[in-house]
Order: C-alpha cells, then sequence, then structure tokens
C-alpha cells in the first residue's frame, strides 16, 4: 500500500507535534535548572525531552524508509545504506 499525500502530511504533522512538544520539554528544563531546581526533576525533564526527541527521529527515520521502500524513491538522495546508518545512530 502506497501513502498519500494526505498519509505523509499526516505523517508529518506529528513529527512537528512531537519535535514542538520536545522544545517546550526542553523550556521546562531550562526554567527548572534556572530556578534552582532539584537534580531529579531537572533529570526526569531532561529524560522526557530526550525520548521525545528520539522518537522524532525515528519517525523521520520511517517515512524516509517508507518512502524509499514503498515509493522506490531515495528521500533527499540518500541510500538504504545511509538510512541504516541514520537509524542506528538513534538505537
Amino acid at each position: 500500500m502506497q501513502p498519500t499525500t494526505a498519509e505523509a502530511a499526516e505523517a508529518q504533522r506529528k513529527i512537528l507535534n512531537r519535535l514542538k512538544r520536545a522544545r517546550g520539554q526542553l523550556n521546562a528544563v531550562i526554567d527548572t535548572f534556572e530556578s534552582g531546581g532539584q537534580c531529579r526533576d531537572v533529570v526526569t525533564q531532561l529524560s522526557a525531552v530526550s525520548s521525545a526527541l528520539d522518537k522524532a527521529g525515528f519517525a523521520i527515520i520511517a517515512q524516509a524508509m517508507k518512502s524509499c521502500v514503498v515509493e522506490g524513491a531515495e528521500p533527499d538522495g540518500m541510500t538504504t545504506d545511509e538510512l541504516e546508518k541514520l537509524f542506528l545512530t538513534l538505537a
């Protein structure tokens, strides 16, 4: 099944939402750190940011792989080997 333009747009919207959520979480980390927050709170929020960014990265790579495999296109001129390397940098 080939993804439609609407499906690709929805996937991009979800990725953008994840990235914006991560930005909000990072702002919370900075605010907590600047206000002398407890180490536990800062690290917990930092962990949430890290997880959100990882999920966004995996979603971006998944979209590129779907484009490459399903549509037969090489996204952004990347080969499947390059996509695999990108994937492994997040793993």
